[in-house]
């Protein structure tokens, strides 16, 4: 059988911020989401019901409630450690080219190359125009 969980015991502080944050249109998008899960919930609304209404699924209802009553505040909209894509290029890589473009120059040239640097690191053109 399924049983309507207990409405999320929530302060009227942590409330208030969580309302701030879903009608937030600068707060990042996993935020906001997050904060509409968790009024819903405060509120007595069925996990099922939230996911339909809020487009996600039902087991990230039920982690983000576990995390609002583990973490508080500070754990909504944050992501968990070793989740997401790793990163392609390493953080030593990345200095070291903002380091160079900064302090040297190709040969020839007043400024840096992304082509010249591309090759000095063993990276794509792309990956140091974006860096």
């Amino acid at each position: 059988m399924n049983y309507p969980k207990p409405a999320l015991a929530i302060t009227s502080a942590q409330r208030d911020q969580l309302t701030t944050w879903a009608q937030s249109h600068t707060a990042p998008h996993r935020q906001v989401l997050q904060a509409q899960v968790l009024l819903l919930a405060a509120d007595g609304v069925a996990n099922t019901r939230i996911a339909a209404q809020v487009g996600v699924a039902v087991i990230s209802v039920r982690r983000w409630r576990a995390r609002l009553t583990t973490d508080g505040l500070a754990g909504v909209g944050r992501v968990r450690p070793g989740r997401g894509r790793p990163p392609t290029v390493s953080a030593d890589t990345v200095a070291a080219i903002l380091t160079a473009t900064q302090t040297t120059t190709s040969e020839g040239r007043t400024q840096g190359s992304c082509r010249t640097m591309d090759k000095a690191y063993g990276v794509s053109p792309a990956t140091v125009q974006r860096i």
